[in-house]
């Protein structure tokens, strides 16, 4: 509870018609064995406890009584239950019927939800027994535990958490949900994060994935956790089945669904703190000056044992159709951005420093496609390779044989006098390997690519990554600069996911070769000499494995997560793979990194934006350089 994690049940007990008692007893045992399972929000369907299916039996004063007796025993059950728990029934007040939502907590009646919308169409008959609730919140006179007790009646009800701050809890009722202005619009907008719908959907074919349609879009428009529990076996089959169809959702997520036709239990994982964070974050969601009646409910605050599951790559899809679909999605959008730049600018050429690593290669690819969709030939990219001290042969003729299969111009520029003829001018020891001698090579190639592109009318089109630029892992003034950035907001684990996508879907089998060829060669910038003819110097060795980096940038920037938190997921989803102290060593890294090198990322060229994160200083990150990592760097100390 303390990440801001809560398990919550949907739940759908077995049950007889018109059987209050019999109900009773279910829901009970069905209580117990949510709450053992750690859930603290559980969710019974719409009048579980006399059966949705009763019809005119609602009339009958015996049902009615044996309903509120029902609910008190529920009540007394729920003492020793360290949840809110709702269950449905009907009730009646000041003369009239209505389809309820009762609301309870540690042997507490909390508050009475009274159902808006009453389906009166096609298999539904709800008018024929209920009244519409009104607007007005009243209060009914309820037989507490020592004495009487007023309880709210009225749609307008917040249940919250003073144990876990940002808990805040609302309910609607089935066909509340299908309508164009459901009650939780207003529920959310006044400061619930959690929605409940206590539902009785009976299943007709197709119904299944319009419902999960519906409430996957409901949590994502009011950026809410929704839990739907539906009937299931036990209601009348006179006309109707029920199926127990049970939802989780977050966000647009669907978290749990429980298998139609099976009357079950199912739990999720949400995350308040992430849908805090969203809702900060996009200054379009409303607040609402509406009078809402906030009931408070108290839970023990004890550790969230997740059942929820976290991606080592949360930047790439795990389904492989979906993470082709996004590979061609991103390409596109990369070349849209260039060609739109190419055809502005009127240029001539596309100038590309090639390398025969990941991100150049990736460039050159976006680069081709540009120059398809802008009906230009590709022999208008100049493909440049500039071998120096590090160059090792299979990055050199890799880049060379890449730029002959794309059908750009390739031009070789050896820097290795340059260099050397500079170091000698600001007197740099030649054998003294530092970041003198590093950054030389990186500035004197961009110095190349910036003359090449004045020479040829053209641009120098950007290869560093996202991930680098979050690292501050570029050369500034160096490979840091260009005139369009086309990878600015790609990160490191998705480049290899886009390149072996143009690998797999190539027509040319030897492009395909060379491109398998690079995604097996180690990332390196190739500043220090090689060894044995091999690759020496291994960029994840330095700065640490990308796939923790991304990890990590992903929660910081999407939705601020503390390192603490952080660090507890990245457990989770890395376990087997990098043992704790290894996460915390490298989550330590990120953070200095991240802070210390933001003036890197003030001043970046343009680029398109792909994803959900950016770091771009017109766009998602407006960051100050001199903002210091202090707070962060004591909460990793904790850990």
């Amino acid at each position: 509870m303390r990440d801001g994690f809560i398990k919550v049940a949907a739940v759908t007990p077995d049950i007889r018609v018109a059987d209050c008692e019999y109900n009773a007893e279910q829901i009970c045992k069905k209580m117990k064995e949510a709450a053992a399972l750690g859930s603290k929000i559980i969710v019974f369907p719409e009048l579980c406890i006399t059966g949705y299916t009763c019809e005119d039996l609602f009339w009958q004063e015996v049902l009615l009584n044996g309903a509120k007796d029902a609910l008190d025993q529920i009540r007394k059950e729920s003492r020793e239950i360290d949840a809110l728990v709702f269950v449905g029934l009907p009730w009646e007040w000041k003369g009239k019927l209505y389809n309820v939502a009762a609301a309870i907590c540690h042997g507490r009646l909390l508050g009475l939800v009274p159902k808006k919308n009453l389906p009166n169409y096609s298999e539904f008959y709800e008018m024929r027994h209920f009244e519409p609730a009104n607007e007005e919140l009243d209060y009914i006179e309820y037989p507490g535990e020592e004495e009487q007790e007023w309880i709210p009646f009225g749609m307008q009800q917040i249940f919250y958490c003073p144990q876990m701050e940002g808990l805040t809890v609302a309910a609607e009722i089935c066909e509340d949900l299908w309508v164009p202005q459901p009650p939780s619009i207003t529920h959310a907008i006044a400061g619930a994060n959690v929605i409940v719908n206590l539902s009785a959907s009976d299943e007709i074919t197709g119904k299944d994935s319009y419902r999960r349609n519906l409430v996957g879009g409901q949590s994502a428009r009011l950026v809410c956790g929704y839990i739907y529990a539906d009937a299931g076996e036990g209601e009348s089959s006179t006309d109707l089945v029920f199926a127990a169809h049970n939802l989780i959702a977050e966000n647009g997520t669907i978290l749990a669904q429980s298998k139609r036709f099976e009357n079950e239990i199912v739990t999720a994982d949400l995350d308040i703190h992430r849908i805090r964070a969203e809702r900060r974050r996009m200054t379009t969601y409303p607040t609402t000056q509406e009078e809402y009646e906030w009931t408070e409910f108290e839970l023990k605050t004890e550790e969230t044992k997740l059942e929820r599951t976290f991606a080592q790559m949360p930047f790439v899809p795990q389904n492989k159709n979906d993470r082709e679909r996004r590979c061609e999605e991103i390409l596109s959008i990369q070349a849209l951005g260039l060609k739109k730049r190419l055809v502005h600018t009127n240029c001539k050429s596309l100038v590309v420093g090639i390398s025969g690593g990941l991100d150049s290669t990736l460039a050159l690819l976006v680069a081709a496609r540009a120059c398809d969709m802008a009906g230009i030939g590709r022999d208008h990219i100049l493909s440049v390779t500039m071998p120096c001290f590090g160059t090792t042969d299979r990055t050199y003729q890799n880049a060379c044989e890449l730029t002959r299969r794309l059908g750009a111009t390739l031009k070789e520029v050896d820097i290795r006098k340059s260099v050397t003829c500079h170091f000698e001018d600001i007197g740099q020891d030649i054998n003294c390997h530092d970041v003198t001698y590093e950054n030389g090579q990186a500035r004197e190639r961009t110095q190349v690519l910036m003359d090449l592109a004045n020479k040829s009318g053209g641009m120098v089109i950007g290869t560093g990554d996202m991930s680098e630029l979050a690292l501050g892992w570029a050369t500034y003034n160096g490979d840091h600069m260009s005139m369009y950035g086309v990878n600015a907001s790609v990160p490191k684990t998705l480049v290899r996911h886009l390149v072996c996508y143009c690998a797999d879907t190539c027509e040319d089998r030897r492009l395909g070769e060379v491109l398998y060829d690079i995604l097996d060669t180690p990332v390196s910038p190739e500043l220090l000499p090689p060894e044995d003819g091999k690759i020496s110097q291994k960029t994840e060795d330095l700065v640490g494995p990308y796939e923790l980096h991304d990890f990590f940038l992903y929660y910081v920037l999407r939705f601020g997560y503390a390192p603490g938190k952080i660090y507890r997921i990245a457990g989770k989803s890395f376990a087997g793979v990098y043992d704790d102290e290894t996460i915390l060593k490298w989550l330590k890294k990120f953070y200095w990194r991240f802070f210390a090198q933001q003036f890197k990322r003030s001043c970046l060229p343009d680029g398109p934006k792909v994803g959900s994160v950016a770091v771009s200083p017109r766009g998602d990150l407006r960051m100050p350089s001199d903002a210091c990592v202090r707070l962060w760097q004591r909460e990793l100390e904790k850990l």
